[in-house]
């Protein structure tokens, strides 16, 4: 629609890691990559059991604790402070990794520079910016039996982040199922981008215009809808 506005309509960060939330299945063994995507455990739904894993030895964490309560014994891989659940365990760091590499984890979740309409995934350096701290991605990628990214569909400039081909270093190839972004879910499918919902409020020529690549249908697409409170 003509009245839409990119950056005041699109959806916030809460509401996007609201909806990939939704999708993770009961039962389900997770890794939520370090930031954004951290998110997505505030929003598990009630009575599904999601048990998440962390790269620096701890399976079965919790939601964080309230202020003035953390333990700081107790963090994540981004260095963020954890409850822990019934059951929950502690292990090497190296055993965490063979957890990853020897395809134990159900879904890996996580933020995204450019996704390829191949699945390819660019989420650790913007050319040769920065310092290189690929940390654990590369490992989930390829040992997550499935792998989410989690985004803005555009840059801060408004550049497309769903891409022909990726421009920037490589996480991974090939390697993403589905993308969550502030206008749409996406499924990377036959290499090419399969849009699955949208905004009611944008248009199908507005969201195309925002991606960089073709975004193909197979049926009817649904509306992107979530809480307006988050």
């Amino acid at each position: 629609m003509s009245d839409f506005n990119l950056m005041e309509d699109k959806l916030s960060n809460a509401q996007i890691a609201w909806r990939a939330a939704q999708d993770i299945e009961d039962g389900s063994y997770v890794n939520l990559g370090i930031g954004f995507p951290e998110l997505i455990a505030k929003f598990q739904p009630e009575g599904r059991d999601v048990t998440y894993h962390t790269e620096n030895g701890v399976l079965g964490f919790g939601a964080a604790p309230e202020p003035g309560q953390e333990d700081w014994d107790l963090i994540n891989a981004g260095k963020k402070a954890i409850t822990l659940k019934p059951g929950a365990s502690f292990f090497h760091h190296a055993d965490s990794f063979s957890m990853v590499r020897g395809g134990h984890l159900d879904l890996a979740v996580l933020g995204a520079y450019q996704v390829a309409q191949n699945g390819d995934l660019a989420n650790w350096r913007v050319g040769s910016k920065g310092v290189p701290a690929v940390g654990g991605a590369m490992d989930l990628v390829h040992g997550a039996r499935r792998v989410a990214v989690i985004t803005d569909h555009v840059t801060k400039d408004g550049g497309a982040k769903l891409v022909e081909t990726c421009t920037f270093p490589l996480t991974g190839v090939g390697c993403v199922t589905r993308v969550y972004t502030s206008l749409a879910v996406v499924d990377v499918q036959d290499g090419h981008f399969v849009l699955r919902e949208k905004l009611p409020a944008i248009s199908m020529e507005a969201l195309q215009a925002v991606t960089g690549a073709t975004l193909h249908t197979d049926g009817p697409v649904g509306d992107l809808i979530v809480p307006e409170d988050l």
